[in-house]
């Protein structure tokens, strides 16, 4: 199992599918699976019945997951998307970005 790059609202841009180019902001990561959903990408459509009365029923379009390989990190400093590096900062692990070398948090 590997740990995912990107967390909760980072942003990230879309580098393989569909959607390619795309950039959007992570609203849900799960690690386990490997997969990320990201704000107005891989849209899907669901049908669904109405439960209550007075309900509406039909078809509702909402994020589909992604794997979490097809996206990259944009960095908040440069503005580009890069790849994720790790260091130690004290005793804390952060995230560093490739391409201007500042720390992603």
């Amino acid at each position: 199992m590997n740990k995912l790059n990107v967390k909760h609202d980072d942003t990230v841009v879309i580098i393989s599918g569909k959607d390619k180019g795309k950039q959007g902001k992570v609203m849900k990561a799960y690690p386990a699976k490997g997969r990320i959903v990201v704000q107005n990408a891989n849209m899907i459509t669901c049908h669904t019945k109405p439960r209550k009365q007075g309900e509406q029923g039909g078809r509702i379009q909402k994020e589909g997951t992604i794997n979490a390989s097809n996206v990259m990190l944009v960095c908040p400093k440069c503005n580009k998307a890069t790849r994720v590096g790790h260091a130690y900062d004290g005793d804390k692990k952060v995230r560093v970005c490739k391409k201007c070398g500042k720390n992603i948090d």
